[in-house]
């Protein structure tokens, strides 16, 4: 039984979207590895983006190093 955990900063992704993740990320397991998708779980959770961290940064302050780049 795969288990698939996504993270995710929160930033408004829609219930449609995440439906669309756990799909795809389904049909991947099912494609590569011959999974069974009854017995596939994916979970995706939402981290609030003051708990999401990138190179020593908040995620905030760094993608602001990739725009003055």
């Amino acid at each position: 039984m795969p288990y698939v955990n996504i993270k995710i900063t929160r930033e408004g992704v829609t219930p449609e979207q995440k439906a669309e993740l756990i799909k795809g990320t389904t049909d991947l397991l099912v494609k590569v590895l011959n999974k069974n998708p009854a017995t596939t779980v994916v979970v995706i959770n939402e981290v609030d983006m003051e708990d999401w961290g990138i190179g020593g940064l908040p995620v905030e302050e760094y993608r602001k190093t990739l725009t003055s780049s």
